[in-house]
């Protein structure tokens, strides 16, 4: 299957899963290329991730994220385009 590039954007709305958020992330750490946490005034802190795997991989990564109570997560995923020089 082919690999796809995209990201991630977690938005913590409460602390009380971030445990188990990155255990799921360090699990998933095969397909991460780069991550970026933002603590907010607000208390509602942000993490961004780059990704680089096939739709089935990161889609593991979305799911388990996404049935974490507190958590939002949204994804975007760039189709795989060959350029000609």
């Amino acid at each position: 299957m082919e690999k796809r590039i995209g990201t991630v954007l977690i938005q913590i709305e409460n602390r009380e899963n971030v445990a188990l958020l990155n255990d799921i992330i360090s699990r998933h750490s095969q397909i991460i290329i780069g991550r970026q946490g933002l603590p907010r005034s607000n208390g509602k802190n942000i993490i961004s991730l780059i990704l680089e795997g096939t739709t089935d991989e990161i889609g593991s990564l979305t799911g388990q994220l996404g049935r974490l109570q507190g958590i939002d997560v949204k994804s975007v995923l760039l189709k795989n385009k060959e350029y000609e020089m």
